[in-house]
């Protein structure tokens, strides 16, 4: 039997409780108004097996924006429409050691996105999604992911709404450095994309049904695809964090600022978990700790 399908929800809870001891560490960020709002306490986590097998525990009710956890998605949706080609002509593979909104970054590499999993690289990505708009390729976007993985996303217009009203000046001076360097065609759009992505929302689940779509094979994507998300995940999707839990828990994992983190366990399935107290470089507290204690109780490493 897999590692996953060992678990039991006795366990779960066991881990659960153990994650929400480190759940005072982290803080809820206030950059989002709408995002200031989610409690602390809050702890939600959801597994989908290979095998159908699903647990879940905790706070799975809530509803969050997925933000920056979209980002490896929208690479993957990219992949799959234009080609790895053209994509890594836009966006290059490489870890950055700035964070994930940092201009100076990207003026050192001369307007080139470092990789797809920070604000500079899914703003540019956000520019060449499919559709006429903003909205419509937001549209396209999240109904290719329902149908895809079988789960019910949707554009929070309220968070949305949230976003605009206190729009990053750092994603302004980035979208701006971009097109001087001619890698935008159109800033306002690239950026109105890029919000309006961040701002799909869903549940506990919604995240691990999407993990499950890189975890397992599967006949509508292909696996070069899937392979190249996931190592991009594992160098580039914990900021400049990655490196650190590659080795100590050693799964392709994205996070994001509203709380969520997936994590793949390529052949086996996805772990998805919601913890809105961040710490000082944007990831989920608890959902971490929580992903590490299971990784290393089950032996879940990629690097056996």
């Amino acid at each position: 039997m897999k590692g996953l399908e060992k678990l039991t929800n006795t366990k779960l809870s066991a881990w659960v409780q153990l994650a929400k001891t480190q759940v005072e560490r982290g803080q809820v960020t206030d950059r989002i108004p709408q995002l200031a709002l989610a409690d602390p306490g809050w702890f939600a986590v959801h597994i989908c097996c290979e095998s159908g097998k699903n647990i879940s525990f905790g706070d799975t009710a809530c509803v969050f924006p997925l933000m920056s956890v979209i980002k490896t998605f929208s690479l993957l949706y990219l992949l799959e429409h234009l080609g790895a080609e053209k994509v890594f002509g836009w966006v290059g593979v490489e870890p950055s050691d700035a964070p994930f909104n940092s201009l100076e970054q990207l003026i050192s590499d001369r307007g080139h996105p470092r990789n797809p999993m920070i604000n500079s690289g899914a703003i540019t990505l956000s520019d060449k999604l499919p559709g006429k708009d903003a909205s419509d390729r937001t549209f396209l976007f999240c109904q290719w992911l329902n149908q895809l993985a079988g789960c019910q996303l949707r554009l929070d217009e309220v968070m949305l709404a949230s976003v605009r009203l206190t729009r990053s000046t750092a994603n302004e001076a980035i979208a701006n450095y971009l097109a001087q360097a001619g890698h935008l065609e159109n800033i306002e759009t690239a950026l109105d994309t890029y919000e309006q992505i961040c701002s799909i929302s869903g549940r506990v689940e919604d995240l691990a049904l999407l993990g499950k779509l890189l975890a397992c094979e599967n006949s509508c994507l292909s696996s070069q695809n899937r392979r190249i998300v996931n190592a991009v995940m594992s160098t580039c999707g914990l900021y400049e964090a990655s490196a650190e839990f590659a080795v100590r828990v050693g799964l392709p994992m994205k996070s994001g600022i509203g709380g969520g983190l997936v994590a793949i366990v390529p052949g086996e399935g996805a772990i998805a978990c919601y913890s809105p107290g961040l710490d000082n470089i944007g990831n989920p507290v608890g959902a971490i700790a929580f992903v590490e204690a299971l990784a290393q109780e089950l032996q879940l490493s990629i690097f056996g």
